[in-house]
This record gives structure tokens, C-alpha cells and sequence, in this order.
């Protein structure tokens, strides 16, 4: 077997085959380090956004988190801890990036190449490369003539002091949110290019104290309790998101006053008001981003920056503004990932020709067309309020009924999902997501794919999610054999 990717996904199937007693696999990562997204994201102020106790694997959980929403030096921290106590080190390859794999219908198997000048083969290929890996930089005119550095949030060129600069950061997602209020602290002048201004509530974060560390290392049981409340706060949440658009209100008058009382001065106000219904785009939390804007040195421009011209950034309603700086937190490659264009199913497409349309896979995780091959955090897999750790497990789960059901067949055999069960699929995700507020809030986010669907959130609770993919179900599966 093959896996693509240390990061969450990547680990924690891992850890899923060493517990099945599956020994002869690899884990194929493109970096030196395990961590994925942990690991490529170190900007100023990295952070996760979901409780730390929720944010951990359940078979691994870690009592000495130190803050109630953990920072991204603990989170790969943990990844790395995870990797060293289940002892997956002798199962990855370092710096062996996939760049392609294709799949022989004579051999029943995968051929893959890496990076590193290595082939191999695999009876199963388990792709989680994650949505968050490949950073996505908007094609400007003049970009290459501007002077000064020029870098992705994911990609944080830390060799370069931004102490005296003048800054311009473009985007105001979940990155942006994150890091400007850090680095405003350096910078002479910072300017921030906002297209569509995001939701913000307060962070309810804070330091763990020394008292409930212990009683979580001493008391396993008090650490499952606050795992689970986090858990079924979050589970509550689904039916206004998916469901109940109208039920959001309470939470918008929240991120209303969350904006009143940290800005004072009406027309920036205006100009940080959404005019869509929250939960549209990911609703971001930060007690820092709206004070940060009202300082002397912080301008705000609402709208995208259209081109560059030398030092000079114009934005699309004309004004300008000098930068030393440039910094993209402009989101990444979700629904066309350059992953898909390197993976090559039975019929000679690849993932990205496949997905032309949008897109598909049953259950999120195996792709007709695509024999013994899965996708963790595949499409209709993301969760606009939760811990993607649950979904991760859950598809696990799957992953070890698909392997077990290939094991009863016997050598010489492999599984691909029905084109029709797909579909079906597909069309009930589809109808389920037309009432919800990703749908229907009057936005675009990156939940969207070019043509409008969306082809990356799950539109039920987790324990939903867990339920459906809790065992493989045949009759969705085409069996294929040698010959």
C-alpha cells in the first residue's frame, strides 16, 4: 500500500494499518518533516480555530495542551509525537513527493513515481494530501516587475524582517486574520486589500491552567467529558448551517457587536460589514483583527488588488497604495488541486479530467474509474463548524472495511465504486446542500467550485458522517478482476 501525505490524514491511516496488522505499506510525503498544513503554515500568530481537545485523534489524545485553542508549534508538535508512538517512522519517505501515479489494469496495481527518482508499486493508493496544501496566488498583471518580496501566508519567507517595511497583505481569510494583527506590531505601514469582508466573533481562547492539565494526564475520564461537550456543542450547530439559515441571526447580531464595540468610526464599520448571511464563508474568530484596522498605521482598502505597477499596488475601484511587501492570503488550490492532475484511473483520465464537471466520490472517499483508491478529506468531506479529525476518522474507518472486503476477495482482485452509486450519491448531497446557508447566503467562497456547486462541505452532523461510512457496502462496488 501507498499513502500520500504525513499530514492528520496521512498519520492517522497510518496508525489504522499498523492496528490492522498491515506492515507493508509507505507513506510518501513531499516535505522533510511530517505536519501537512502543520507544518507548511508558520506565519506570525498560526493558530487553530477548533478547540484543542477537539483537535486531536481519539486513540491519541494529549492532556498538556497548553492554550484552549492550540497554536501551530503544539499542533505539529503532537503529529510528530503521534508518528514516533505509533512508530510509523520506518514507513515514511521523506522528500518522495508523489508525481504521478497511474493504474494497471493488467497488474491490478499502481505505479507510482516519486520526487525523489523512485517507482514503486501499490496494491492501494490512499491520497490525503488534504485541501489546505497547495497555495493558491492570483494570476496580476506587473506582478513579476514588482521590486520588493513578494510571498504566500503558507509559504512565510521568515528570512525576510518585515520590522520597517511597508506591507501590503492581501485577503482577509483565516490566515490574514491571524497574522496581520502580529505583524502590525513591526511594520511603518500596513495595507490590506479586502474583497469581501469576513464574519468575525470573539475568540474564547486562554491558557489552560497547570490544575486542569493534571486532572486531564491524572483523569483520563475528564478529558473524554470535555471532548465530548465540545463535541456536542459543535453537533448542535449543524441545522442552522445546513438546514435553518434563518437560525444564524443570533450568531450575526454576536459578530455585530463584536464589530460595534471595537470600532468606533462608522464608514470603516460599513466598509467591515458583510452583506451576506454568516456562515456563508468560514466564520473567523479573532479578538485582534477589528482593533488592528483602527490603528494610525493600518489602512484598509475594500477591494481586490487588480495590478501592480513597480512598488505601486492599484486596487479594482483605483486606489493605490506603496509596499516593500507583498503578502498573499489569498486561500489555496481546493476544488482543482494539482494533485488530481498526476493521478490516472482505469480509463486513462486523470483525477482533475474526471472532476472536470465537479467534484464526485461516494461516501467522499473512493472515485469511480479509480480502482483501489481512496481520498481522505475527499469531496463533501469539509465541515464549516467542526473538527475535520472527526471526518478523518470516520473515513478510517472506511478504509479499513475496504481493505478487509478486499481481503475476502481474495488475491488477484480489485474495488471500484459504481458510476451509478456515485451519482446517487452525489444528487442527494447535492439536494441536501441547496437549502443550506453555504448555498444560500448570498456569497462566494471557496466551498464553491468554478461552477458554482459545491463540492467540498458535508452537509450533516459528524456523528452522521461516521454512521454512513462506517462499513462498505457492496452493492456499490464493482469487483475487478484479473483478466
Amino acid at each position: 500500500m501507498a499513502v500520500i501525505g504525513a499530514g492528520f490524514g496521512g498519520l492517522g491511516a497510518a496508525v489504522r494499518l499498523r492496528r490492522m496488522g498491515v506492515t507493508d505499506f509507505l507513506v510518501l510525503e513531499r516535505a522533510d518533516a511530517v505536519g501537512g498544513t502543520w507544518r507548511d503554515n508558520t506565519y506570525p500568530g498560526c493558530a487553530c480555530d477548533v478547540p484543542s481537545h477537539l483537535y486531536a485523534f481519539s486513540f491519541a489524545p494529549n492532556p498538556a495542551w497548553p492554550r484552549a485553542f492550540s497554536g501551530q508549534p503544539h499542533i505539529r508538535a503532537y503529529l510528530e509525537r503521534v508518528a514516533d508512538t505509533f512508530g510509523l517512522r520506518p514507513h515514511l519517505r521523506l522528500g518522495a513527493g508523489v508525481t504521478a501515479a497511474r493504474w494497471d489494469g493488467a497488474g491490478l496495481r499502481w505505479e507510482i513515481r516519486t520526487s525523489d527518482g523512485g517507482w514503486l508499486t501499490a496494491d492501494v493508493l490512499v491520497a490525503a494530501t488534504g485541501p489546505l496544501s497547495e497555495p493558491r496566488l492570483p494570476d496580476l498583471p506587473g506582478l513579476d516587475g514588482f521590486p520588493g518580496r513578494v510571498f504566500h501566508s503558507a509559504r512565510w519567507d521568515h528570512g525576510h524582517p518585515l520590522r520597517g517595511k511597508r506591507v501590503a497583505v492581501v485577503g482577509t481569510g483565516a490566515s490574514a486574520v491571524q497574522f496581520v494583527p502580529e505583524i502590525q506590531r513591526e511594520v511603518t505601514e500596513l495595507t490590506v486589500f479586502q474583497r469581501t469582508p469576513p464574519w468575525v466573533i470573539p475568540r474564547a481562547d486562554r491558557r489552560l491552567t497547570h490544575l486542569e492539565r493534571e486532572l486531564h494526564e491524572r483523569v483520563p475520564l475528564t478529558r473524554a467529558v470535555r471532548r465530548q461537550l465540545l463535541w456536542h456543542i459543535r453537533e448542535l450547530q449543524v441545522g442552522g448551517f445546513a438546514e435553518h439559515p434563518e437560525r444564524m441571526r443570533a450568531l450575526e447580531q454576536l459578530a455585530r457587536w463584536h464589530l460595534r464595540r471595537a470600532v468606533r468610526d462608522a464608514d470603516l464599520r460599513r466598509r467591515l460589514t458583510p452583506g451576506y448571511r454568516i456562515g456563508c464563508k468560514r466564520i473567523l474568530l479573532s479578538n485582534a483583527w477589528y482593533p488592528t484596522l483602527t490603528r494610525p498605521h493600518v489602512r484598509l482598502i475594500d477591494a481586490g488588488l487588480r495590478e501592480v505597477r513597480g512598488s505601486t499596488l492599484v486596487a479594482a475601484d483605483g486606489s493605490e497604495a506603496e509596499a516593500d511587501v507583498l503578502v498573499f492570503g489569498t486561500g489555496f488550490h481546493v476544488t482543482d488541486s494539482p494533485v488530481t492532475r498526476r493521478i490516472e484511473g482505469s480509463r486513462g483520465r486523470t483525477l482533475a479530467e474526471e472532476w472536470r464537471e465537479g467534484m464526485t466520490a461516494l461516501r467522499g472517499t473512493t472515485v469511480a474509474g479509480f480502482p483501489n483508491f481512496l481520498t481522505i478529506i475527499g469531496p463533501n468531506t469539509g465541515l464549516g463548524n467542526s473538527s475535520m479529525i472527526l471526518i478523518i476518522e470516520a473515513q478510517l474507518a472506511y478504509l479499513g472495511s475496504f481493505l478487509r472486503r478486499l481481503d475476502r476477495l481474495g488475491g488477484g482482485a480489485a474495488l471500484v465504486p459504481r458510476p451509478a452509486a456515485v451519482a446517487a450519491w452525489n444528487e442527494r448531497l447535492q439536494a441536501r446542500l441547496r437549502r443550506s446557508v453555504w448555498n444560500t447566503g448570498g456569497c462566494r467562497s471557496w466551498y464553491l467550485d468554478a461552477r458554482g456547486r459545491n463540492t467540498t462541505i458535508w452537509p450533516g452532523t459528524t456523528a452522521e458522517f461516521r454512521d454512513v461510512t462506517r462499513a462498505l457496502d457492496p452493492a456499490e462496488y464493482e469487483v475487478v478482476r484479473r483478466g
